[in-house]
């Protein structure tokens, strides 16, 4: 029984045994099936990559590579056994990748390389960026390297295109006339072009960053960078006139734009310095010279019109209130040079549209214009047509009424001035005939009466041609003028004790309780003013024959006051009388004759002294004439200090 249950538990064991080694042999094979498939399942996810994958053993031989090499290379796997990979890089890359290599193999350090590998169909060569780590055992030896090439091809030609563009565009800003630079996001000035160099003659340390700001025009420094941050806050394109330095400052015109990413974010501004200097000149000579011209046309002189044909389709003010015409008559083309000319100024005016035809200007000529009310307007008249438009042109007009007046009054003068010089010829004359015929009998009764006779008449004529003299020294500007102390009380009763010899129709009445009076100037001249106001005062108050004479004082100046009760003059009259050649007395009254020239003489002697001279008057109810002298010691103190000033 024992052999039995000895035998039969034999049996037990060896059928164990064979059991455990059918189920062995079934896991190894289920195992290796397992491992084949994951295998399997691996190169299929490794040759699915885009990427070509490789392993290779530490003396650089292939391991393994995967289909996308394959594919790429054409060769199988039995052909990238050893180093046969070499032979696909580029002869360029192979000496740097292999340095590399053997670096990783020595260091056991992950490698990274750019490099252009060979397709196998095409012979032609694409970059590829290699990757790869060392797979170690538990000890640290090196297995082999795992690695990877993707395919940068594009990657490298965009950054090629980038490199290429950006070295455009830095020869293009290197090139233009501009001042050309960019900046990060944040305003700080990364580049600048070579012509920001040489303009301000500054080095890239001085200038990158917010260096830049210290070339600003101080009128200009605050304003531009506050405009400058706004646009940086906003990210609105940027534009702004500002002046640069290069010894003086220059206008340039500022441009810039922001640059901006795929979520609309700056990460970069772009701009432009353009220089306007010229421009801003030409703009401001043109400013200044439309302000003249604007002053022109707005001259209260000068009437200026523009003329397209026979029409007169603008003016200034001046020419409206010469003509009396208003602008709705030039809106109108209402204004007509046929209407403003009258025969003969029609065909010298046709004449000398002929010549602004054939020259394009015309020598200014006197002339009559047309008003609107039909009076007619002595003028000089000029002008000039348009290059470009021979019918189109623009003229000027001088009121001359003034200038014929004058030279009425010239021409009065003359003929006053003749007939003052004969009347006194005349009368010396007969005088004289008369002496000889009494001194021829040896008649010597009233000898002496035609001998004052004579004198008188003599004075007289000196009086004119000292008069005459004074009225030309005066207008050359070479009247001569004393310096000296005069007491003015003293010379004014030697001047009223000569009117009083020569004539008794009037009394002279003297109203001064105050002490002498010293004013500085020119002792002579002072009395010819006093001389002159008095006789005119004598001359035209031939029914009154009292004048008064008045003397006040301030603490710096003396007033004298001559009234008379005569004829009085026009309200209208009394700011020209002291104007040469003018008489207030119309010629026809020969009751009053006169030259015109005594009181323009007087206010021109009162100036030199630093006075002044002025009447206040009435139609029929006398004039009074107040002059003012400063003071010796005050006239003595305001020259020197004019002088002391001119000295500063």
């Amino acid at each position: 029984m024992d052999d039995a249950l000895a035998q039969s538990g034999q049996e037990r064991f060896f059928v164990r045994d064979e059991v455990r080694e059918r189920e062995n042999d079934s896991m190894v094979s289920t195992i290796k099936e397992t491992k084949y498939k994951v295998m399997e399942e691996w190169h299929a996810a490794i040759d699915a990559l885009p990427q070509c994958v490789w392993l290779i053993r530490p003396d650089g031989s292939v391991a393994y590579t995967n289909k996308r090499w394959r594919d790429y290379t054409g060769t199988s796997t039995e052909q990238e056994q050893g180093d046969g990979w070499l032979q696909y890089t580029h002869p360029d890359d192979r000496q740097r990748v292999l340095l590399v290599w053997q670096n990783a193999v020595q260091t056991g350090e992950p490698y990274e390389a750019e490099l252009r590998l060979r397709q196998g169909t095409t012979g032609a060569y694409r970059w590829f960026l290699l990757q790869a780590t060392s797979h170690k055992d538990s000890q640290g030896t090196i297995l082999n390297y795992v690695g990877t090439c993707a395919d940068i091809e594009g990657q490298k030609r965009a950054e090629q295109q980038l490199k290429e563009s950006r070295e455009n565009w830095r020869v293009l800003a290197e090139t233009v006339p501009q001042l050309v630079w960019t900046t990060s996001s944040d305003g700080l000035v990364e580049y600048w072009n070579r012509q920001w160099y040489d303009y301000t003659g500054s080095s890239p340390e001085q200038a990158l960053g917010d260096g830049w700001s210290q070339f600003l025009h101080p009128d200009e420094y605050q304003h531009t960078l506050m405009v400058w941050h706004q646009a940086l806050e906003t990210g609105e394109p940027y534009e702004r006139l500002k002046e640069g330095q290069t010894g003086g400052y220059r206008w340039f015109l500022v441009r810039a734009m922001p640059v901006r990413d795929d979520t609309r974010q700056i990460v970069k501004w772009f701009g432009t310095c353009t220089d306007i200097d010229d421009q801003k000149r030409t703009e401001e000579a043109l400013r200044l010279s439309q302000e003249r011209v604007n002053l022109l046309m707005n001259s209260s002189i000068i009437g200026i019109f523009l003329a397209e044909d026979d029409a007169i389709v603008d003016a200034n003010a001046t020419f409206l209130q010469m003509t009396g015409y208003r602008r709705e008559d030039l809106q109108q083309r209402n204004v007509r040079w046929a209407t403003m000319t009258r025969p003969p100024a029609a065909s010298f005016s046709h004449q000398v549209y002929q010549d602004v035809v054939a020259q394009h200007c015309t020598t200014p000529f006197e002339t009559e214009l047309v008003c609107k009310d039909g009076s007619h307007l002595p003028v000089l008249l000029g002008g000039v047509a348009f290059h470009d438009q021979v019918l189109q042109g623009v003229g000027f007009v001088l009121d001359n009424s003034a200038r014929q007046e004058l030279d009425q009054r010239k021409d009065a003068f003359l003929g006053m001035a003749s007939h003052e010089l004969k009347t006194p010829l005349a009368s010396l004359k007969l005088q004289t005939q008369l002496l000889c015929k009494k001194l021829g009998k040896q008649d010597l009764s009233n000898v002496e009466v035609v001998c004052a006779r004579m004198e008188g008449q003599l004075n007289a004529i000196t009086r004119l041609v000292d008069e005459l003299l004074d009225l030309s020294r005066i207008q050359a500007g070479k009247l001569e003028y004393a310096h000296e102390m005069v007491d003015l009380d003293a010379m004014l009763k030697e001047v009223m004790d000569v009117l009083q010899h020569i004539q008794t129709t009037h009394t002279i009445v003297v109203q001064h309780a105050a002490p002498p009076v010293f004013v500085v100037g020119d002792r002579d001249r002072l009395a010819q003013v006093f001389l002159n106001v008095l006789s005119n005062a004598i001359k035209y108050a031939p029914d009154a024959p009292q004048i008064e004479v008045t003397l006040t004082t301030s603490a710096e100046a003396v007033t004298i006051s001559i009234r008379d009760q005569g004829i009085g003059i026009p309200r209208e009259l009394q700011g020209r009388i002291f104007e040469r050649f003018y008489r207030a007395v119309p010629l026809q009254q020969r009751a009053f004759p006169g030259l015109g020239m005594g009181l323009y003489i007087v206010s021109e002697i009162v100036k030199h002294h630093g006075g002044t001279i002025r009447v206040e008057s009435e139609r029929g109810k006398g004039s009074t004439f107040h002059i003012t002298f400063p003071l010796a010691a005050s006239r003595e103190k305001r020259l020197r200090n004019t002088k002391e000033e001119r000295n500063v």
